[in-house]
Order: structure tokens, then sequence, then C-alpha cells
């Protein structure tokens, strides 16, 4: 079983991004690293910390449901910025692959976004 992101557009050629379900939790693991976080210690993920705590604008991301529910396009729009800037800054080993597949993700991620700001439609978790 797995995760699809999409625009809730209902256009099949729409771009998406797709995930195992542990891939898509390695994936959150990493972005909320990347914001100094420890996911594993935020309420929802095994920890205790509210995230009322944090201040990421990434949080409707990473604190989401992982296969249901959907993101407004401003939540969308609030997100993109940060996402190009972890895609775009320099990683301790670009060639190790696991760094490289997450950016990759990021970059796919930012793609199916766009998408739905441009369209104002919401992205799907399903």
């Amino acid at each position: 079983m797995g995760l699809m992101l999409f625009p809730g557009d209902g256009d099949i050629d729409s771009p998406d991004v797709s995930w195992s379900c542990t891939g898509f939790g390695m994936f959150r693991a990493w972005l909320a690293r990347a914001e100094g976080l420890a996911l594993d210690e935020m309420r929802g993920f095994g920890g205790d910390r509210p995230w009322t705590e944090v201040s990421t604008t990434l949080t409707p991301l990473l604190d989401h449901p992982d296969d249901e529910g959907h993101l407004t396009p401003m939540e969308c729009a609030a997100i993109l910025p940060r996402l190009r800037e972890i895609a775009e800054q320099p990683q301790k080993d670009p060639s190790d692959p696991v760094t490289q597949r997450r950016v990759d993700d990021v970059r796919e991620l930012v793609a199916v976004l766009h998408h739905c700001v441009d369209q104002n439609v919401d992205l799907v978790f399903g």
C-alpha cells in the first residue's frame, strides 16, 4: 500500500507524487530534520511535543494524516517557498543516494504544489 499526493482537479494528467507509506514517513522525518525537528518527538508521531510549540511553514504537511484529507491552495502556497529552499540548499553529501532521493521527492512535490496553487485546487492525500 502506498500514498499519493495529487491535485484535486480530477485531471489524471496532472502531476502527482507517491511513496510507500514507509517512504513517506522517511521523507517527512527528513523534512522535519531540515527544520530542526525530531518528528518522533512530536505529538502524533510517538512524542509529546505539541505542534503549537514549533514554527515552520511546513507544519500543515508534517502534521497531517498520511492517507486522507487535503491541503488548501493557500496552505500549498505557504509551503512552497520553504520546500524550494530545502531543494536548493547544499547537502552534506550530495552523492548519497538517499539524500538525492529526498531532494528529488521535494522537487516533485514542489511541482504538484505549484500546480495546485496555479489551478486553485486542493492537494489531496490519498
